[in-house]
Order: C-alpha cells, then sequence, then structure tokens
C-alpha cells in the first residue's frame, strides 16, 4: 500500500485534523442515495443512504460509521462512497442512532458500545439482501464500533463478511477523553459537547420524562457527560465502567476477519500508544499503518485527484484486495 505523503501546507495536526472537514472535494460521480431504515433493536431504527448497484448481488458492499458528532454527509463518508462506488461497490453510509436528523427513530442515545448496530445491519443485508461480500469501514467512534463489532464475532464472522477497516479508531476510550481533555484539544471538547449537548435537548422534547437537564450546563468535560448522561443512560454504571466495556481494544485479539487500521503517530486525541496493546499488535489478521503525521482523520496528501484522501483511497484499496467479485 502506498505510504502517507502529508500536503506541505499542513505540518501541524491540528490543521491536517481541520482540513479534513473543510479541503474542497467533487463529488460529482456520488449519485442521490436511496434512504433506508434498519431496525437494530425493538423500538430503534437507524438511517442508512444507500447507493446501489444493478444488480446489488452482483457487486461488493461497502459499510461506512462515522465517528462523534458525525453524520452520512460528513466529508470522509461522502468522498470514501463516491470513490468506492466508482470501483464498483455498493455503498452504504450509516447514521448511528440520532445522527443525520434521525433523533425521532430512537427513544435511546448512541454510544461507543453499540457495536450490536452494526451486527444488525450485517444480518439484515445478508439475510434479506443476500450480499455475498460486504465490508465495513468507520472512523474515529465508528472504527472502535467495527472494531468492536468484528472481535466479538471472533471466529463465528458470516463468511459474507469479508473485513473491515479502521481510520483514527479510538479503541480506547478512556486514553482518548483523557487526551481531549489537554489544553491544546480544548476547541475540539468545546465543539463535541457542544454539539452532544444540543442534542440530549432535542431528545429530551422529543421524549418528555426520558432525559433529564439539570446540571448539563455544569458539564465542562466529555468525561463528564459520559460519567452524568451517556453511561446511566446506555446501561453502565460510570463513565470508567462504559470505558472499560465498550472499548475495541479489549476485542481486538479476538479479531478473525482481515482488518486494516489507519492511525496517525500526531493524532491529537486517540493516543498513538493505544495501539501497542498486545490484542493488536499480536493479531496477525490486523495490519496497522502508522504514519507520523495525519491529524486525526486527516490524512491530506500532498498528491492530487484519488490519493489526495490518502485514508480513503486506502480503505477502499484494502477492500478490492479482498473481494473477489471487485477483482472480476
Amino acid at each position: 500500500m502506498r505510504g502517507f505523503e502529508p500536503h506541505p501546507l499542513l505540518r501541524n495536526p491540528h490543521l491536517m485534523t481541520l482540513a479534513a472537514h473543510f479541503w474542497p472535494r467533487r463529488l460529482e460521480g456520488l449519485p442521490r442515495a436511496v434512504p433506508r431504515l434498519f431496525q437494530v433493536e425493538p423500538g430503534s431504527r437507524i438511517l442508512g443512504q444507500c447507493h446501489w448497484q444493478s444488480p446489488p448481488e452482483r457487486h461488493p458492499t461497502l459499510a461506512l460509521v462515522h465517528g462523534l458528532e458525525g453524520s452520512s454527509d460528513s466529508a470522509y463518508m461522502l468522498g470514501t462512497a463516491r470513490l468506492a462506488l466508482a470501483r464498483g461497490f455498493n455503498v452504504l453510509r450509516l447514521n448511528q442512532r440520532n445522527c443525520g436528523g434521525t433523533e425521532d427513530l430512537t427513544p435511546t442515545l448512541y454510544n461507543s458500545g453499540l457495536s450490536g448496530d452494526c451486527r444488525a445491519v450485517l444480518s439484515e443485508l445478508i439475510e434479506r439482501d443476500a450480499l455475498p461480500e460486504i465490508f465495513f469501514a468507520g472512523y474515529s467512534m465508528g472504527g472502535n464500533l467495527v472494531l468492536k463489532m468484528a472481535g466479538e464475532l471472533g471466529t463465528h464472522a458470516p463468511l459474507e463478511l469479508r473485513a473491515v477497516s479502521a481510520v483514527a479508531p479510538a479503541l480506547d476510550l478512556a486514553a482518548c477523553a483523557d487526551a481531549i481533555a489537554l489544553p491544546p484539544n480544548f476547541l475540539y471538547q468545546w465543539y463535541f459537547l457542544r454539539g452532544l449537548k444540543a442534542r440530549l435537548r432535542r431528545k429530551a422534547r422529543l421524549f418528555p420524562g426520558h432525559y433529564a437537564l439539570d446540571g448539563l450546563r455544569r458539564i465542562r468535560t466529555l468525561r463528564e457527560f459520559d460519567d452524568a448522561i451517556t453511561a446511566p443512560c446506555s446501561g453502565y454504571r460510570d463513565a470508567v465502567d462504559y470505558y472499560f466495556r465498550a472499548s475495541a481494544i479489549r476485542a481486538a485479539a479476538q479479531i478473525h476477519v482481515p482488518t486494516l487500521i489507519l492511525t496517525a503517530q500526531d493524532d491529537p486525541f486517540v493516543p498513538f500508544a493505544s495501539f501497542g496493546a498486545p490484542g493488536v499488535i499480536a493479531n496477525r489478521r490486523i495490519s496497522l499503518m502508522a504514519p507520523p503525521r495525519g491529524g486525526h482523520c486527516g490524512f491530506i496528501s500532498r498528491h492530487a485527484g484519488e490519493e489526495r484522501f490518502w485514508a480513503e483511497a486506502r480503505v477502499v484499496e484494502f477492500c478490492e484486495q479482498h473481494s473477489e467479485l471487485a477483482a472480476g
């Protein structure tokens, strides 16, 4: 796989991280999506924006999962979808619970432990759509989810699940919470926290009596939000329990499908030390690519065209390498 050569104007990891959202993209090749609702548990559905080849069952399928406070319309989701669609893949841009304007589809909140939602989508694509080759790729929080799913499936992963990819996965949630609380990352923490609080207020209006907003203004960090809101509302004792049980780092050793992890050593809030865990290093099914630079889900390359967004190109390339349909 081609190594990452960062854009010369983006030497700072924070600039690289911001550029991933604001760098101009060409999306002319991405047609209008077909929306589809997936039942992930009783009373809860998620929305997928789907791009189908014809006929779908003769093409590989890539399901994409976004990060914290992202959606199916996040720039990296659209960019990866455009590239994969051009290479002959069916593409599903999945919204996590409540994301992409879907707060009314579930009374619950989203959290980093909901790998079961990915499994529900996988099962439906196999059982209802009879798709023979399915790939999952996740970014940041979504990366944690797809890695956790693969680890939980272990040796029982269906043959249709050919491979998974994770870009800057937050696979050790406690370490990520500590990193984002550092002073250089205050803008990220402010941005995420503002979005989470606004979403909780919308949920409280949609589902009266489900969520108490008392003390919400006093919450100043993501760890405080998870301790007061995410954990108790999602069946965890507290933030410590949530971070431990929901982190993919505990499931990495059990992954039995080909797996690609892309992360930058200078990622501002996904500590590189996480990827030295024995479950990651010792698992021969996991390929780790960790260039010195790249920021968080950034990887804006010095090269133009498809290589400009290096991580997206590597994800699609990896899927092609493990697909018989794409090769055909």
